[in-house]
């Protein structure tokens, strides 16, 4: 039984960890093609800008949802 908390906490450390290196890679991906559709085109930055924000919010969301299931995992 210790075992399998033992593992269980050790799993969820991994998919956390995980989580967190995705989404700050997804998120300077995001940002980054953002800034340069920005430098290239002044005049869409406002759009581009919006845009940039609802995709990192979207991409943000992947982690938590994973850190739940991280959390069911250790409490299942």
């Amino acid at each position: 039984m210790e075992m399998i908390i033992a593992f269980s906490a050790l799993a969820a450390g991994i998919i956390a960890a995980g989580a967190a290196i995705g989404a700050a890679l997804g998120d300077a991906r995001v940002a980054d093609r953002a800034l340069d559709g920005m430098t290239r085109q002044p005049e869409m930055s406002g759009k581009l800008f919006t845009n940039m924000l609802i995709s990192i919010g979207l991409v943000e969301s992947m982690p938590i949802i994973a850190i739940v299931i991280a959390i069911v995992l250790v409490f299942a």
